[in-house]
């Protein structure tokens, strides 16, 4: 610890320091203690990291659906668990750990887009593809695993599971995967957004197992849903150049794009119906119908506290989202 804070070395914030304090090396310090070896060693190899091969995915994403099915079987026959403390110590955890990581992909992105240029950055090995940022894209990847254990909590607490949220789960890790294994270079700008979202997204969730009435919660949706229209056009941009620069060299395009075709399908795909389902489910639950209900939900007002009280003959209850 002493080692640490001796090791940093505070600056005017730059461009090569965008935050005042290079953080790397720090990461480093912290990365070489966890694991016995520094982050800059860190290579990334199918079958020799943990998790690294599709077939590792594949099965760990299967064993989540099974649990998620076995447990809402034998919860039918059990009383719910609060499980508060633990799920505001989740909650907070991924707040922490998805800002950490978005400060790191930050201070490892500005230099590159300044320096090069936004093309450079999504499209070029040297830009998108460097040691620092494989071993960030890995890490992510790795927590997405962690994010399952948001439908084993709902599971347990016997809350409703919506199609859209265990679609996404599950599909986020293989995505994350198929990119990495892919070699997509445009991957920091859909991480770096989606660790920006949950940075957001889990301190709602944070303060909302506190028992805090947050009223921004349909902000979320909002954010998400600019998220997915945000790196559609990144990833449909790179996903355009990459073809038409291998197969039809005469159409229009900016150049070739690094990255494996079955990553520009995946990606493509994947955000494309996230953007469909989050739209869908925004309209649904806020639109119309669903406006009453989610105005009930989030208000913090006199009306939605009488309405609480109405219906729990005096008691006001903390709804969870």
């Amino acid at each position: 610890m002493d080692n640490l804070l001796k090791s940093i070395d505070i600056q005017y914030p730059s461009i090569d320091r965008p935050f005042g304090i290079h953080l790397w090396p720090l990461f480093d310090q912290l990365y070489t203690a966890v694991t016995g070896y520094s982050a800059n060693d860190f290579v990334f190899k199918a079958g020799v990291n943990p998790i690294s091969t599709f077939g590792d995915s594949v099965k760990l994403i299967c064993a989540y659906y099974a649990i998620l099915a076995g447990g809402s079987l034998i919860m039918k026959y059990l009383p719910p668990l609060k499980l508060r403390i633990l799920f505001q110590l989740h909650n907070l955890a991924l707040t922490i750990i998805s800002g950490g990581l978005l400060v790191l992909f930050i201070e490892q992105v500005v230099p590159t887009l300044y320096n090069n240029g936004l093309f450079y950055s999504i499209c070029n090995v040297g830009g998108g593809w460097t040691q620092p940022l494989v071993l960030l894209y890995y890490l992510n990847y790795l927590i997405k695993y962690v994010e399952l254990l948001d439908t084993v909590f709902l599971v347990v607490k016997k809350k409703p599971l919506t199609f859209l949220h265990c679609y996404h789960h599950g599909a986020t890790a293989v995505l994350c995967y198929t990119q990495l294994a892919g070699s997509t270079s445009v991957s920091w700008v859909p991480i770096s957004i989606n660790l920006m979202v949950h940075v957001v997204m889990y301190w709602y969730y944070f303060q909302s197992a506190r028992g805090v009435r947050v009223w921004w919660k349909q902000w979320i949706t909002r954010l998400q849903i600019a998220q997915f229209v945000i790196d559609l056009g990144f990833i449909y941009f790179a996903s355009y150049t990459y073809f038409t620069s291998t197969y039809w060299p005469h159409i229009p395009n900016a150049g070739k794009c690094a990255g494996e075709e079955y990553a520009a399908y995946s990606g493509v795909g994947v955000i494309s119906s996230y953007l469909f389902l989050f739209v869908s489910f925004y309209f649904a639950t806020y639109s119309k119908g669903g406006k009453p209900a989610a105005k009930k939900t989030v208000s913090n007002g006199t009306n939605g506290v009488s309405s609480a009280k109405a219906n729990t003959n005096g008691t006001v209850r903390s709804r969870k989202a």
